[in-house]
């Protein structure tokens, strides 16, 4: 089946002017990702181009400084065609924002030539540093590492053990340059398979000490030269973002995709199927899943930008919560699309049994559990009314 990709909504300015173009570059290399396992270099080339890798890079080094609901809707909309290409335009953004905490001879190392240099960030803490002379040295393996395979730069998170009572000190981030790091292939799931999550591999790499920054520093909002919004706001308020809006698009793209077969289908005495009340029922309520899943988001997103409208004291949790509740409402939107599909849509050649795969295999993730933070919600809202 040709996958169309026809959003005719608002083009936005910046990041998200170039996203439907993406899009449709995305959906036209879907196969040959899957298949390879990692995303098409004409997919990474118009991604950089539409300007996700220097979205939140510092404007002192040409990015844009730029906004979070900005760019939940464009990585939405490159979902639309791809949930994978999605994924790694998101994480590759929000990698420069994690790059901005470094000092600034390193920033400079890194956005010296231009701001459009793609990163890939290991986000949880793995192998093993050590303090040396020259800096710190890093062995180990960093698994399902996401667009690792054309990052120029990547993040690798280690924790810190103090050299007197051997127990942990602190959580560091240490930015390690691709000629100096292996990858090996890791990655074989079921969904989100051109992500090219594959395991970052450091054989005891030295990492000067400008290369390196407190994980403490991106959860306070605190990096060194810049006051802008995305660089200063704290990390329980950007929460999930990054991994709920690829799949914001996906079940759109799922939508579309299942709209445009059904609205053609016949069922065996040669009726119309889309004249079916059950039918139509369906499409109804997995159109208002994926409206409400984004308004969630996008309230989310609000308030990561600073919105006064949408912010209070319950922000930094009220936002977890509603990304995981997303998550749930867009899983439940995409499997009643699935099913409506019949035996048709499990053939390969059908885009919505990739995105049913893509939305399921990512809403696993750890940062979109709903039962933790539901928790922390529940909590605190209980605590409130005593």
């Amino acid at each position: 089946m040709t996958e169309h990709i026809t959003t005719t909504d608002r083009a936005p300015a910046g990041v998200g002017s170039g996203a439907v173009a993406v899009a449709r570059v995305a959906a036209a290399h879907a196969k040959a990702g899957e298949e390879d396992r990692r995303l098409a270099p004409e997919v990474v080339a118009a991604l950089v181009e539409a300007g996700f890798a220097r979205h939140f890079v510092p404007a002192v080094h040409g990015g844009a400084d730029g906004g979070f609901a900005e760019l939940t809707e464009a990585v939405a909309r490159v979902g639309e065609g791809c949930t994978s290409a999605a994924w790694a335009a998101s994480l590759a953004a929000y990698a420069g924002r994690y790059a901005a905490y470094l000092p600034p001879q390193a920033q400079e190392e890194i956005w010296g030539g231009g701001p459009d240099v793609l990163l890939a960030g290991a986000l949880i803490p793995s192998g093993k540093v050590e303090r040396t002379s020259r800096g710190w040295r890093l062995t180990g393996d960093w698994p399902y590492i996401s667009g690792v395979h054309h990052a120029d730069w990547v993040l690798a998170c280690a924790t810190v053990r103090d050299d007197d009572t051997g127990e942990d000190d602190e959580v560091r981030f240490f930015a390690v340059p691709r000629a100096e790091h292996r990858i090996e292939r890791t990655w074989s799931t079921s969904g989100m398979r051109a992500t090219g999550s594959d395991t970052l591999v450091l054989d005891g790499v030295v990492v000067p000490e400008h290369r390196s920054f407190p994980r403490a520093r991106v959860l306070a909002g605190r990096a060194p030269g810049s006051v802008a919004r995305c660089h200063t706001v704290r990390m329980a308020e950007v929460g999930a973002l990054p991994f709920v809006a690829p799949l914001i698009g996906a079940v759109r793209g799922a939508l579309r995709a299942w709209t445009a077969r059904t609205s053609l289908r016949v069922d065996a005495r040669g009726r119309a199927v889309a004249a079916s009340p059950l039918v139509q029922s369906t499409l109804a309520r997995a159109a208002g899943e994926v409206d409400a899943a984004e308004l969630l988001v996008l309230r989310a997103a609000a308030v990561a930008d600073g919105d006064a409208r949408v912010s209070g004291d319950d922000s930094a949790l009220r936002g977890p919560r509603d990304t995981a509740l997303a998550v749930e409402l867009l899983v439940a939107a995409v499997g009643r699309i699935m099913r409506a599909s019949g035996t048709s849509g499990q053939t390969e050649s059908d885009p919505v049994q990739r995105f049913w795969r893509d939305v399921n295999a990512a809403a696993s993730h750890v940062a979109l559990s709903f039962d933790s933070a539901g928790t922390a919600y529940g909590a605190w809202a209980l605590k409130e009314a005593r």
